[in-house]
């Protein structure tokens, strides 16, 4: 039984009772220490307070809580698997907000085969939702790193992307239908599974990448695909990124759909990764600057998928392109490439003291911009290891300059945060690109909207957040620089 701390305000005291009632006793946290999970991010760099913590079993129990937060003005800050990069998960220190977390709403709804469609709640787990997708005979191609942790909410509202963008798009792409409960507790929702309907403004979309900042997403239906019957995996070396672009276009021209990820990796990054966990191994005998990971898939034969990458392979060679390459011989060699691949991202967290870029640059300019930004940022910290990865097909990388091993997480970014992400973001910027790819603003990049988006841009974001938070209650302080009205 919980015991009201008699420092609370009868307001505060009123709001926890009414909590209590919603979601029950032991899924309303009051304790400090028990709340900590909730209220840290996953890279321990963002600590904040709470009121409470409630976890609802079910959108009525969303929506109750809402509307109870709205009648008292109490703000809410969604949250997922809290996996977020950018602080967008966790509560400010004020003390005063309820962070909802949705990991009880964890059902797999329906599998509809025929139309190619599974609906779910929100905090299903991406691994879930794969597996599930896997079992009926079909494919979610949403595959990132955090899969185990992350959940399909936190993925709607963040526009995840990951490793198969390239031919199957990010969330927005994959996703036909919402249920998303607004901050005065009223539920919009689309569950209706089409891919045509053209009945006025697509309004899932704007809850989608919105990081529960207009509405918090408790349902969704998302698209299916055929199951993959073959995989063609091969790590590569190349000369530079201009190589790697070039050798893109290659697999393009041979491979067409069947290209589904293309994956640069940078010598430092998988240097980091083999530091980090010794019981991996190089695919390669020999170190290189810069490296591919490329797959192919299709629903037909293996024997077919090979030889369109040993064509790939030989093109490359050919023309100067590849300078070695190593081919997953067995899907236990395809599964050691990909972890090394999906290794890096939480390699930085163990390292401490990496500046997170996640960019987007059209793939005509994506070589010059990592050429440019690595001479700007190796002119401010001389000494930064340089872990450069991503999804090369679709244009984005996660441009990451890590500390010097013998410098401080702290001292390193204290003293070189600030400078190193305004000058890459900064030139990202001038080339057309984008600050956020697919991490979304949360606090990290809130403010650097400033200096990236327009005024009239900025103007209707707020426009579009007064008319569905009018009181300013959902994920405070997250995505949206300035005060309201001041944008």
């Amino acid at each position: 039984m919980s015991v009201t701390s008699p420092l609370l305000q009868a307001s505060d005291a009123c709001v926890l009772e009414g909590l209590r009632a919603i979601v029950g006793e032991k899924a309303c946290i009051e304790v400090a220490s028990d709340m900590q999970p909730f209220t840290t991010d996953y890279r321990k760099l963002y600590h904040g307070k709470a009121l409470a913590v409630v976890l609802p079993a079910d959108t009525q129990q969303v929506s109750a809580v809402l509307a109870l937060c709205f009648e008292h003005n109490i703000p809410v800050v969604p949250q997922g698997g809290n996996t977020s990069l950018m602080g967008g998960a966790v509560p400010d220190g004020a003390g005063n907000a309820v962070v909802l977390n949705l990991r009880r709403m964890n059902q797999v709804q329906e599998i509809d085969l025929l139309n190619d469609t599974m609906t779910l709640q929100a905090g299903v787990t991406l691994q879930a939702a794969r597996a599930a997708a896997e079992d009926a005979g079909r494919l979610f191609p949403l595959r990132i790193g955090s899969e185990g942790s992350c959940q399909i909410g936190g993925n709607l509202s963040t526009n995840a992307g990951g490793t198969a963008v390239l031919r199957y798009g990010n969330m927005r792409d994959l996703t036909l239908g919402i249920e998303a409960v607004l901050p005065d507790g009223r539920i919009y929702s689309s569950l209706r599974g089409l891919r045509k309907d053209n009945t006025g403004y697509d309004l899932k979309q704007l809850f989608i990448g919105s990081e529960g900042t207009l509405g918090i997403i408790t349902a969704a239906v998302l698209k299916l695909m055929p199951l993959p019957t073959a995989s063609a995996v091969a790590w590569v070396a190349v000369d530079n990124p201009h190589a790697a672009v070039e050798l893109l276009t290659e697999a393009k021209r041979v491979a067409g759909q069947a290209v589904t990820a293309f994956e640069l990796i940078s010598g430092p990054a998988l240097t980091l990764v083999l530091e980090s966990m010794p019981q991996l191994s190089a695919p390669l005998p020999a170190a290189h600057d810069w490296m591919v990971l490329i797959e192919l898939t299709s629903g037909g034969d293996a024997e077919s998928l090979d030889a369109m990458l040993m064509g790939i392979l030989e093109q490359g060679m050919e023309r100067g392109l590849v300078t070695d390459a190593a081919v997953a011989a067995s899907l236990a060699d395809a599964r050691a490439f990909w972890m090394l691949r999906e290794e890096i991202s939480d390699a930085q967290t163990r390292a401490g003291g990496s500046i997170k870029c996640d960019i987007s640059i059209p793939l005509s300019k994506i070589a010059d911009f990592i050429a440019v930004a690595s001479a700007q940022v190796l002119a401010l910290a001389p000494d930064a290891r340089m872990v450069i990865y991503g999804h090369m097909g679709d244009g984005n990388v996660h441009f990451n300059p890590l500390r010097p091993k013998d410098v401080t997480p702290a001292l390193f970014l204290a003293e070189n945060y600030a400078r190193v992400s305004h000058a890459v973001d900064g030139l990202a910027t001038r080339q057309n690109g984008s600050i956020s790819a697919e991490h979304g603003i949360g606090v990290a990049k809130r403010d650097d909207l400033l200096d990236c988006k327009s005024s009239v841009e900025l103007e209707l974001m707020w426009q579009v957040k007064r008319a569905l938070d009018p009181k300013h209650l959902l994920n405070p302080g997250k995505v949206l620089p300035g005060l309201p009205g001041t944008a």
